[in-house]
């Protein structure tokens, strides 16, 4: 170099920091610096069709935002007007996968991480179902309006509008009727998503043709814990008087009514009926060392079983009320189990109640089922689904009429999977070595993340994801009350 080209270039270098410090605060001409990017809230406030986002506490490494989100009441009518459907983000890095979860239920607005987003050290959004509130319509029409085509165009109208914003692999998924719903958007929305993973999800293709109470009568491997079930059950309704009466006293203790159900003692039998399939939904099958023998426990002994795990109080309007619009739809659209009753059918007063039309209020309650909703998306998922991972568990009675994929599904990368005496709770992580190795590097392949990824290398080397103990918690749809 020149000494005359040495000493420009040492004056240029010595100038520019002066002429930076000069021109802070001033504006950028059009040789100026870039500006520096828009926080990362104020790119979510600016995405189509977001109406409102306030960020709250998250742990290290990760932001989160309460996000009101306008949808159509009707996308087949939008002018019929909107609501604010409220939905959540986690997110970890625009450069990370999108997964998008679904529990078919409320959305919690405490942060927490899906399986599948530990798997994939993601991004997280969480959807509330519409209807549920505060994500309702002012004047709700429910048979037109609650629908499982309208719910997947509102998964549909979030992931158009935050892959503005998160242009790595999206994955969706979600549990119980979160599953539901995942596998419901696919079948309207194939090529939204790169892979879905929809855990426990029953699918009751046809509604009056049930197997659950075949499942339930040879569900586990212990024929003494089912029958000390039943005896429970019996022990309930042959000292009716004394379960009533104390129902009653917690009942008005609590301010608990009974208007939906119709009465105290109808609701209270159909929590009798549900105890059954409630204990095999949440509970592992060592549970069963804790059934009190029916023949010696005391009424209280009794009741507090009850508690644990079919609630007496579990129908009273206050209860059951946040769940109306599952019940809607499953007494409309989703179908149900039969109640499963036949051991105690000379002791029942109200047999037959424990369905899902009984716990709708009576004004919106659906005068006919849709024949054609559920057969549709069965039809769909075993001929033309694609990347669809589904988790089950063999002791689930939720489990007994899953999804299937069909005559040449392993071509489309669709899978089921089964934990061994898994209940509604059966993750990835707790199949068989071999299952779960293979079902997590679908996940990650389906992400777009290579064996090089940092959250790969990790699951290679210890086994598992990351742990985050602030977010990794138990699922939310492990509700008590339906799927």
């Amino acid at each position: 170099m020149s000494s005359y080209r040495h000493l420009r270039a040492l004056a240029l270098a010595l100038v520019a920091p002066l002429v930076a410090a000069l021109a802070v605060g001033l504006p950028a001409g059009p040789a100026g610096a870039a500006a520096p990017p828009p926080d990362l809230l104020a790119q979510v406030k600016a995405l189509p069709h977001v109406v409102s986002a306030e960020e709250k506490q998250a742990p290290e490494g990760y932001r989160y935002f309460v996000i009101g989100f306008s949808q159509p009441v009707d996308h087949d009518h939008p002018d019929q007007g909107t609501f604010t459907q409220r939905m959540t983000l986690l997110h970890k890095d625009v450069s990370r996968p999108m997964v998008m979860y679904t529990s078919g239920y409320g959305v919690s607005t405490t942060p927490s991480r899906s399986e599948p987003t530990r798997i994939v050290d993601g991004n997280q959004i969480s959807m509330e179902y519409r209807f549920f509130e505060p994500s309702r319509p002012a004047h709700p029409k429910w048979t037109k309006q609650l629908t499982i085509k309208q719910a997947a165009e509102d998964q549909h109208e979030i992931i158009r509008s935050f892959k503005r914003l998160y242009t790595a692999h999206w994955l969706t998924t979600g549990g119980s009727k979160g599953g539901m719903t995942a596998t419901y958007h696919r079948r309207f929305f194939p090529r939204d998503v790169d892979g879905t993973v929809p855990y426990v999800a029953p699918n009751d293709v046809v509604d009056t043709k049930d197997v659950y109470n075949d499942f339930l009568d040879h569900v586990g491997s212990d024929q003494q814990c089912r029958d000390d079930l039943t005896a429970l059950q019996r022990r309930v309704l042959r000292n009716r008087v004394w379960f009533t009466d104390k129902t009653r006293r917690v009942s008005r203790e609590n301010h608990y009514t009974y208007d939906i159900v119709g009465s105290l003692p109808r609701a209270m039998e159909s929590a009798v009926v549900d105890m059954y399939f409630a204990f095999w939904q949440y509970s592992p099958e060592s549970d069963c060392a804790t059934v009190p023998d029916a023949r010696t426990a005391t009424n209280d002994q009794v009741w507090d079983f009850f508690e644990a795990h079919s609630s007496l109080t579990t129908y009273a309007d206050q209860q059951v009320s946040g769940y109306t619009p599952y019940y809607f739809q499953a007494a409309y659209q989703l179908g149900s189990p039969e109640p499963y009753e036949t051991r105690l059918t000379k002791l029942l007063r109200f047999p037959g109640a424990d369905v899902a039309a009984t716990f709708v209020p009576a004004d919106i309650r659906p005068k006919r089922f849709d024949t054609a909703a559920m057969p549709d998306v069965d039809h769909w998922v075993r001929t033309r689904s694609t990347r669809m991972l589904y988790v089950y568990g063999s002791n689930d009675p939720w489990s007994a009429e899953p999804f299937a994929c069909g005559k040449g599904g392993a071509a489309r990368e669709c899978e089921r999977h089964y934990v061994p005496g898994g209940n509604h709770g059966s993750t990835i992580a707790q199949l068989p070595e071999a299952e779960r190795e293979h079902a997590t590097d679908l996940v990650l392949r389906w992400a777009g993340l290579p064996s090089s990824d940092e959250a790969a290398k990790q699951i290679a080397r210890t086994g598992a994801p990351e742990r985050e103990p602030a977010l990794d918690r138990r699922a939310d749809y492990l509700v008590r009350h339906g799927a």
